[in-house]
């Protein structure tokens, strides 16, 4: 066991450089709010952890004292709210490192994806983001990491060389596939069960530019899209990656026109191959439907923010997701009787099939917690939470149509999209049984005291 650093004894808080701050000071609000709104946290203490030294304090600090600990960087997972304890932020630790040569980026534990791509573009490099470039490095690769090429590639987590972590007992850790490998096996789709991530090392991509974007048919179009894009995914090669949505826009002006307000049909379309045969491989779909809006083009990869068109502000989402063995033709008709009304106050914003496969499928080559491999297709959705009454009808149009498509599912989620968790029995549909034991028994290794418990979260053997 490697440990970097270690001095016995009770830390201080006053030791932290960075704010501490407590429920009623003035930059409390501001420092607990993520970018989900939803969960709105009401630590008892909060951190704003400028970098290692402060994480590593505020970790003896809890551990000394048995306080349960959370985490934020960006806020886009905060699901649950966390009403007691300490948060420790790291909105300042966003630091990024390009080593060209290495084809590598150390990230630190508040960096965003944007941070990262801005940094590697000059160097023709990508990274393995998500749909939103604004979500934190982080907590995304903690989760697996599913990325909008990642059928090309496989998960971010795949691309992970090393990580610093602070583990609860307030040690400093390395972790890499040769040193700590129980730690690094649970820090890829784990989630943040273990420790808290300072740093991660990965592997970064020759990949400047793709042909990306989207197809935007009207909602009443939505079948005979549906239908030819789940017919094309069987024959696309890996280097097509896809989602097929539907899409209830609000009529605000942060939505470019015609979209705003409109109902609609969307594949939205990343290719890493020549930009002709892509094209190529593209054309039957514009054809399936009459296409309305076509952003579909060659594209700096930097700019893949253009390709889903993710909101850039804070709004209190539910999320949920569910895995798919399938996308036959009873599942398709059981998607659109659930997810297809063209009712006005249908309340879900977002409903999305995302095609998995390709290197989403490949095992990984250093043992990890992933458990989406033997996903053909995963299915999102996502609603803006604006009232109370709304909440209700979320949530039964969410369970309705989760319940009505797990004939087709594998029964697990992806623990980045579970949306909030909630008992045992359903956190653990993140994870097959044989990977959440495996967890149970690091959680009981690296924190038998279970302070970190808040989120999605796993108990100690």
């Amino acid at each position: 066991m490697t440990t970097i650093h270690h001095t016995p004894g009770l830390f201080a808080l006053s030791d932290i450089h960075g704010p501490v701050l407590r429920p009623g000071d003035d930059a409390y609000a501001d420092e607990v709010t993520g970018f989900n709104l939803a969960a709105l946290h009401t630590p008892d203490l909060v951190v704003g952890a400028t970098g290692t030294a402060d994480i590593v304090t505020a970790m003896r600090w809890a551990s000394a004292t048995s306080t349960p600990v959370a985490v934020q960087a960006t806020g886009h997972g905060a699901n649950f709210p966390i009403d007691s304890g300490l948060l420790i932020t790291t909105t300042r630790m966003t630091d990024v490192d390009i080593d060209p040569t290495a084809r590598t980026a150390t990230a630190a534990a508040g960096a965003k994806w944007r941070h990262v791509l801005d940094a590697a573009a000059p160097h023709g490099l990508a990274a393995l983001t998500g749909t939103s470039s604004d979500a934190g490095v982080v907590g995304y690769t903690l989760g697996g990491g599913l990325p909008v090429l990642g059928r090309a590639y496989g998960y971010a987590a795949d691309l992970v060389r090393s990580f610093q972590v602070v583990t609860p007992n307030g040690t400093l850790r390395e972790a890499d596939h040769t040193n700590e490998p129980e730690l690094f096996w649970a820090l890829r789709g784990g989630k943040g069960n273990v420790g808290v991530v300072t740093r991660l090392t990965f592997d970064l991509l020759p990949l400047p530019r793709i042909l990306g974007g989207g197809l935007y048919c009207r909602g009443e179009h939505a079948e005979p899209l549906l239908r030819a894009w789940a017919d094309w995914t069987r024959t696309v090669p890996p280097e097509m990656c896809s989602a097929f949505s539907l899409l209830r826009l609000p009529p605000i002006p942060q939505i470019p026109e015609p979209l705003r307000g409109g109902f609609w049909a969307r594949v939205a379309i990343a290719w890493t191959g020549d930009t002709a045969e892509g094209e190529r491989l593209v054309a039957p779909l514009r054809e399936a439907a009459p296409v309305v809006v076509d952003t579909v083009e060659g594209m700096d990869y930097a700019a893949v923010d253009r390709i889903y068109m993710e909101p850039q502000d804070p709004l209190p989402a539910r999320e949920s997701c569910t895995l798919l063995r399938d996308l036959t033709p009873d599942a398709i008709r059981t998607f659109l009787d659930e997810a297809g009304s063209t009712a006005q106050d249908y309340p879900i914003l977002l409903t999305e099939i995302r095609h998995m496969g390709g290197a989403l499928s490949r095992p990984a080559a250093v043992e990890d917690a992933i458990c989406a491999r033997d996903a053909a297709y995963f299915l999102e959705t996502v609603a803006i939470v604006a009232s109370p009454p709304a909440a209700e009808a979320i949530e039964r149009a969410t369970t309705a149509l989760n319940t009505a498509m797990a004939p087709y599912g594998t029964g697990r989620t992806m623990v980045n999209i579970h949306g909030a968790p909630g008992d045992e029995q359903d956190r653990a549909r993140a994870w097959t049984p044989e990977v959440y034991a495996h967890l149970r028994q690091a959680k009981h290794t690296y924190d038998p005291a279970n302070l970190l418990r808040y989120g999605h979260t796993v108990p100690p053997a």
